[in-house]
């Protein structure tokens, strides 16, 4: 059913349900598995040579270890992986790349780090699903 999954993490708990759900589905598909993670410009400012600039760097580097973990994760059970860190809009960098890889589905958490309303979706899986145009599985 699916050869392409897309999982979105920021590595919060509600994301490493996703990673873990994507991770079955490829397993289960025989699918390649991409996983991305956004340092998200809206919140922390991309300014040269600031104080902003280190916080950008820490995100970016945080991400990077959650992608790592994911590929850890995906070599266990022999699943290929692909990872993305990237600098921008959340959902739009999200939907874009599922665009640019023609991902079967994006798997995402039910809401990230920065949501503090246990009863809605977050942000970022609100927009994903209503702009994606293809399957969205919220975890």
């Amino acid at each position: 059913m699916y050869d392409t999954v897309l999982v979105g993490t920021d590595g919060s708990a509600s994301a490493n349900r996703a990673v873990t759900h994507a991770l079955d589905e490829a397993e289960q598909h025989d699918a390649a598995l991409h996983a991305i993670f956004v340092v998200d410009t809206g919140r922390y400012a991309e300014p040269a040579l600031s104080s902003s600039e280190l916080v950008t760097d820490e995100i970016e580097d945080w991400g990077q270890n959650e992608l790592q973990e994911v590929t850890e994760r995906a070599s266990d059970i022999s699943v290929p992986v692909t990872t993305r860190c990237c600098h921008g809009t959340p959902h739009e960098e999200i939907v874009g790349y599922a665009d640019a890889i023609d991902a079967d589905a994006i798997v995402l958490g039910y809401q990230g780090h920065s949501h503090s309303k246990t009863d809605h979706f977050g942000s970022v899986a609100d927009r994903v699903l209503r702009s994606a145009g293809r399957p969205v599985l919220i975890v």
